[in-house]
This record gives structure tokens, sequence and C-alpha cells, in this order.
């Protein structure tokens, strides 16, 4: 067997009599998601018994193939994605959209979906109008304050004499009374959030504009969420705030996909009262009919209904929707965060169980789609690593990169169609670029997986020699493997070749000895560490130990790999994240699209 060969190859004489943990992995094929224990999916949580061969002494070895002949998912071009919360008209930095950096920052995550929704999603009401400086809302009337107005209406002016993509840049006093004002502005959003108690937002012309030619400039297709709370006595959708802003867009040619509404299992809690999933599911049918009275939009997507975390009155609400509903939307939609913004630490985001709880949603998700309408497409929107909008130095820090890597590894895996990540930039700590517009380590973190990672999924089959753990000390589950086809857009690399991507949550490294169909091949390492004296809570990584920054505001840093021998043992240093190209392997899987 290959297992039995990857033995011989890596220089160590399999045993007379092979161990029986190691046959027990060979029998049931390939798993999804290489872990270092016996596959989850047979229901055996021990370690693997495995002996150790003489002269193995103290260290672990791990052996692993792909299965190149055929992927088991395929997911979408924009798997990964990106939101923008409706706050950012509160707290002005919509006005931005057009900066040069953002835009630079935002195309290299492309192509990918923009999603335009949130918590205050709800509350949003469009005005047909180009808005004045003097109808702008901010902290109070000042001297500083009306010149940082006078600038956005300045700048305005300068793009609308541009033609074709919208590009502005910023003087930096503008910037610095941008975040003076957005750090007041930030009080007042996080006030709102912990009292569940949203103040009213418009979105004027101007901003609609300026939000799809921040969309259309860096490549993202807009996805705009309506109010669904505008209600009729009867407790019907009220469209007529949504047909306005429909005509607008329409007269406009945007090119723009539809949602209706943000978790609708917390409405109650909002307004007082509630929206049942079958209603729910009649406003989207009704929308469904608005768009197709308007030419530009009679062939959008639609997507919904966006349920939070799938408790059981959430599943009652999904099910009601999808009785009703599961055929007009083109893809169903929900949204998790893993930990409670107010109580999280450092040490959360190493737990291999905090990693594991998005496993049974899906689950329980998939189980209601698959019932109503089989072979719908799901998407996980509005994912982040922690609710409440997040933790400074924590939830914008490397050590949160497990979360979402694993995240993006694990929906992949199990055949989610696409992953939006809140946010871009936002008013907390979830974002992916801070308020000086820099890029945060899971801005990177997707930029490498954008870069190298395609959307077949392949399967994987592991092995390995592993001390035995010490009582009371979890071991599995620390290490985890995926792989897909390199991307096709990277033309530094073949068709055939395959991108692996690996978490190691042990203390300690992990050696990886590629067998079967890997085996000898030339390797590109893509080491993403943390860099600087802050370790997991640094906000700055460096990439195969080289600090990774911006060139200037239109330049992305190359991201040049470190080539490995062929053959040559992958050693996973501890606490880090890591993909590897496997080139030339002229995987069957991988050589079309």
């Amino acid at each position: 067997s290959e297992l039995i060969r990857g033995f011989l190859l890596s220089g160590m004489p399999c045993p007379s009599s092979c161990p029986p943990g190691l046959l027990a992995l060979m029998a049931p094929g390939l798993a999804l998601m290489a872990t270092f224990s016996l596959p989850s999916q047979a229901g055996d949580r021990r370690a693997l018994p495995v002996e150790k061969p003489s002269g193995v002494k103290g260290r672990t070895l791990i052996l692993l193939d792909v299965n190149t002949k055929s992927p088991v998912r395929i997911i979408s071009e924009n798997f990964l994605s990106l939101q923008l919360d409706p706050s950012i008209i509160h707290d002005g930095w919509l006005d931005f959209l057009s900066s040069r950096r953002l835009v630079t920052l935002a195309r290299g995550l492309a192509p990918a979906f923009l999603r335009f929704a949130g918590k205050r999603t709800d509350f949003l009401q469009f005005h047909n109008v180009k808005n004045p400086a003097k109808s702008r809302g901010g902290p109070g009337p000042d001297y500083y304050l009306k010149n940082y107005e006078d600038d956005i209406v300045r700048s305005d002016i300068a793009l609308d004499k541009q033609k074709g993509c919208k590009i502005a840049q910023h003087p930096d006093i503008m910037l610095e009374l941008q975040r003076e004002k957005a750090a007041q502005m930030h009080l007042v959003l996080l006030k709102e959030q912990f009292s569940n108690t949203y103040s009213n937002l418009t979105l004027t012309a101007r901003s609609l504009d300026k939000l799809y030619n921040f969309a259309d400039c860096s490549g993202l297709h807009l996805i705009f969420a309506l109010n669904a709370l505008r209600r009729n006595p009867n407790n019907s959708w009220n469209s007529s705030n949504a047909l306005s802003l429909l005509k607008y867009s329409a007269s406009k040619k945007y090119n723009i996909s539809w949602e209706l509404g943000n978790e609708p299992n917390n409405y109650r809690t909002l307004i007082g009262r509630s929206v049942n999933g079958s209603q729910l599911g009649k406003d989207y049918i009704q929308l469904r009919s608005l768009l197709q009275l308007i030419r530009t939009y009679s062939r959008a997507n639609l997507y919904g209904p966006n349920i939070g975390r799938p408790r059981k009155n959430v599943i009652a609400l999904l099910e009601g929707f999808m009785k009703v509903a599961g055929s007009t939307v083109d893809a169903v939609t929900w949204q998790h965060y893993y930990i409670d913004g107010r109580v999280a630490k450092v040490t959360d985001f190493l737990k291999t169980r905090l990693l594991d709880t998005l496993s049974d949603q899906i689950k329980k998700i998939q189980k209601v789609v698959n019932s109503y309408t089989p072979g719908k497409k799901i998407w996980l929107e509005g994912v982040g690593t922690t609710s409440a909008g997040g933790i400074n130095n924590l939830s914008d820090s490397y050590a949160a990169g497990f979360l979402w890597l694993n995240t993006l590894g694990l929906l992949a895996s199990r055949g989610i169609d696409v992953v939006v990540r809140h946010s871009f930039l936002d008013h907390g700590h979830n974002h992916l670029v801070d308020q000086n517009f820099n890029p945060l380590p899971d801005y990177w973190l997707s930029l490498l997986y954008k870069r190298l990672i395609g959307p077949k999924v392949l399967a994987i089959h592991v092995a390995g020699l592993q001390r035995k753990p010490r009582p009371g000390r979890v071991i599995r589950d620390k290490l985890r493997i995926y792989a897909h086809c390199t991307s096709y857009h990277n033309h530094n690399y073949v068709r055939g070749s395959i991108t692996l991507y690996i978490i190691n949550l042990h203390r300690s490294r992990k050696k990886i000895k590629l067998a079967g169909t890997l085996r000898d091949k030339i390797v590109h390492q893509y080491l993403l560490q943390p860099y600087g004296k802050d370790g997991l809570h640094s906000k700055s990584v460096q990439l195969n130990g080289q600090p990774l920054a911006m060139v200037d505001d239109g330049t992305l840093p190359e991201l040049k790999p470190r080539p490995l021998r062929a053959g040559r043992t992958l050693v996973i240093p501890p606490l880090t994240m890591s993909f590897y190209v496997v080139k030339n392997v002229n995987a069957l899987a991988c050589r079309y699209r």
C-alpha cells in the first residue's frame, strides 16, 4: 500500500507486524480533513496506538498523501469574500472608500463578493439625493470639522470629473480628522450594539455611488441587503423604499445582487415583534417579483435568509422559510461568530474545541436545506472570530488567524460554496484592514489563500508515529491539514500543482513526509509567523522570515516562496500557519478547470 511504501521511503522500516492503528487508517479510505488522530467520522477519538520503531524516540513523523485523481468538492471562485457594515455611513469611512490604498488592498482579494450588510441593515433608509456637506452628521460644529466637511465636498467634486474607476488621494490631515470623528462615533456605535437599540441610517444616492465605485474598482461583486423591518400593519414587508433604491441602481446600470434583512431571528429583540419563517419566505417572493419587474435585475441573484446561529428556534425559522421560498433564493445563508467579544483571551484561539464548533452548525444547516431543496448552495455570511465588534490586540492579531484559516479549510471540505468575512474595514476589531489603512494579519492570510488556493478540494490520507499523550492532555486535532488544486490564476505554477495549508496548534514543531504522488517533488514554502516582540498578539506578520508591508499605496508586496529541495521533510514550527505548493505533480484533478 501507499502508506507502507511511505514508511520505506522515509527510511524507517515498517515493523514485522504493522501496527493495527495504521491498518485501521488504511481501510476507511481518504479523509477530508487530516488530523493527528483516527478520523473523527469513525467515532473513535483515541490517539493512534502506533508502536515506536527503534531509533525514533520522542519525535513525530507524519506521512501525507493526497488523492490527485478527482476533487471531493468544488467551491466558488469567489469562495473567500468580504463584508462591509452599514456603520461606515455613521462613522464616515464610506467617504474614504475611493482611497487608492483601500482599493489596492481590496483588489488583492478579488475575485470576491462584497456584501453590504450587518446589524444596521434593517435601520437603513435610501434617500435619492446628492448629499451636500451641510446635511451630514458629525460630532459637533467647529472650525476643523467644517474644513473637514468642505474637504469631503471638494473630494466628491474631483471624483465626479473622473471617468471610469474613481480614485482619490486624501491628504493626511483629512484622514487624521476622519480618525478623530470615527473614534467619537465608535463609542456611540458600541453603545447601540451592547444595548441592541439602533438609530436609523440614511443612505444617499451619492453614498451608494461611492459604495458601488469601490466594489467595481476593486473587482468585487456587490451584494446589497435591503431593510426588512419596514413592515405594513399586517406584518408583510413594505417595499416602497427598496423600490426607490432598485430604480436608482437600475438607472445607473449597477450590477448588484440582493438580500433582505439581517439575522431575522433577532427581530423580536430589535422591534418587539417577530417575523416567522413563513412570512419571511413570502417577503422574499415579493422581492423576487419586484426584481423581475426591473429589466436590469430580472435575472439578479437573491440570497438569504442570513439567520444567526442555528439553535432550535432558528432552525424552526429556517424550515418555515425553506418551505415557502427555498426555490426562490440562489443560495441559503447563515452567519457565525466563535467567541463573545467581551470575554475572549488569547488562549481561546488555540482551543481545538472552539475550532470544531462550526462543524456541528454545518450539519444542522445542511440537513434542513437538503430536506427541502437538495443540492442548493449554502453560504456562511458574516463570519468573524468574535462578536460585539471584537477585541483590540486579539481578534485583529496573529492569533485570530488560526480560527480564520481553519474556517476556510473546514467550510471548503464540507462543500460550503462561499464564506463572507466580516469585515474588510470596520469600527471594531474584526476587520482585515485597520483605520490607518494598514493590512492586519488576517488580510495577509487571506491574500495568501487567494493567491495559492483554487476551488477544487482534494482528499488527504495521513498516518504517523507519536508519543503516547500524557494523562489528561489532549494531543488530537492540533495539526490540521487541507489540500486544494493550486489556483489557476497563479501563473507561477503550472496546472496540476497542489497546495497544502497547515495549522500547527502544538507548542512543538511537527515533521511531515510527503508520500505517494507527492513524493520527491519540489515544494515551495510560504510560512506565516508573527513579526515583532508581541508574539501571538502581534498585528504584523512575516513571510518566510521577511516582514510583510505594502510597497506603496498602489502596490502589494511580492509574496516570495522559499523553495525546498525535492524529498525534503516539511518541518512545521509550533503555533504557526503555512502553505506549501507541491510543484509539477501533474494531478489529474487539477489539470483542467
